[in-house]
Formats: C-alpha cells, sequence, structure tokens
C-alpha cells in the first residue's frame, strides 16, 4: 500500500488567496465550496507534481542500471552463464562433475 502524499485528517489552516471576484461571487451563489475546489485542485497539482517527479527518479535509476549493464554485464545474462549445463561438445570434467 502506498503512502499518502499528505494527511487528509491534518487540521485546516486559513490562508488567503486572491480570486476574480465575479467568479467567486457566481460560485458561491451556485453553491461551490471555494475552499474544497481549491484543496481539491492544490491535491490534483501536487500529485501530478509528485508522479512527474517519480517519474524523472525512475529514468534516472533505469539509465543507471543501463549504464551498469552495459559496462559489467547483465546479471540475467551472468546468472545464466553460471548455471548452464556443459554443451554436447562439453568438456569430459564438467561431465564427471555432473556424474558425482
Amino acid at each position: 500500500m502506498r503512502d499518502p502524499l499528505y494527511s487528509p485528517k491534518a487540521p485546516k489552516q486559513t490562508v488567503s488567496i486572491t480570486l476574480n471576484s465575479d467568479l467567486y461571487a457566481k460560485a458561491k451563489g451556485a453553491g461551490i465550496n471555494a475552499s474544497r475546489v481549491a484543496e481539491e485542485a492544490i491535491a490534483s497539482a501536487y500529485a501530478a507534481l509528485h508522479a512527474k517527479a517519480l517519474a524523472e527518479e525512475l529514468r534516472a535509476s533505469l539509465a543507471a542500471v543501463s549504464a551498469y549493464a552495459e559496462h559489467h554485464g547483465s546479471f540475467p545474462d551472468f546468472v545464466r552463464a553460471h548455471y548452464e549445463t556443459p554443451s554436447a561438445t562439453g568438456d569430459a570434467a564438467a561431465a564427471d562433475d555432473d556424474a558425482v
């Protein structure tokens, strides 16, 4: 389970924002809760910013893994080579070890 980006149960804080007065009056007249809308918009913008930062971090990590694999070889190739069975033309010592 992922950690939430912020605590929804944190206490509310009074802040001051500047809005178009006509827009605010019409929204208030229509029953729109400006505080709720602002909080949801900020949460959405923060989530998008967080997702973008996470994607960049993942891109950087994948680039580092790719650079490592180019320089040292890939881990799956290393494991495959380690567990490969001797070839059909393999040496007798390898075949003798398998027989033990």
